[in-house]
């Protein structure tokens, strides 16, 4: 558990860099996608190579509320990263996410332990995909990334400071 707080402290200290106000890093407009450049890059370590993901993190409960909601687009490099202050088990729905996404959980330590794809949902009832593990942080990006990219459950994901 103190290592899982520690990763979280990191993730988060890294993800506020210093002058930040509080809200995520590298927000964009909520219409048109993309993280922004300067934003922070999160890395996934795969059998095959690292794998650099610029990521918008998501760390407060409105942001996780809303997540990549009303996006048109996202930049094949990025990803929302969902950091939470406690262990989870809850699932995610797509309601108003207009992009099909692919989600990888991880527990403390930054391992991936489950990979889903998930698709838009406009109109309720939306389907809620559950991981069905206990994670701290979950990354979204473009549906077929972690597959393109050779990310894999048991990956590791680290967000360098």
């Amino acid at each position: 558990m103190r290592a899982a707080a520690a990763l979280l402290a990191t993730l988060v200290l890294a993800a506020c860099g210093g002058g930040d106000d509080g809200g995520g890093a590298g927000a964009t407009d909520a219409t048109t996608g993309g993280a922004d450049s300067s934003g922070p890059v999160a890395v996934i370590e795969t059998g095959e190579g690292d794998v650099p993901v610029k990521v918008e993190i998501a760390d407060e409960e409105g942001e996780r509320a809303v997540g990549l909601m009303n996006r048109e687009s996202l930049d094949e490099d990025a990803g929302m990263l969902f950091l939470f202050p406690t262990e989870s088990n809850g699932g995610f729905w797509m309601k108003d996410t207009l992009i099909p996404l692919s989600i990888a959980f991880m527990d403390g330590s930054g391992r991936i332990l489950r990979i889903l794809d998930m698709e838009p949902c406009r109109a309720d009832p939306c389907q809620v995909y559950s991981p069905g593990v206990v994670y701290e942080s979950a990354l979204e990006v473009n549906r077929g990334a972690f597959a393109e990219w050779g990310v894999e459950e048991g990956d590791r994901l680290t967000l360098p400071r």
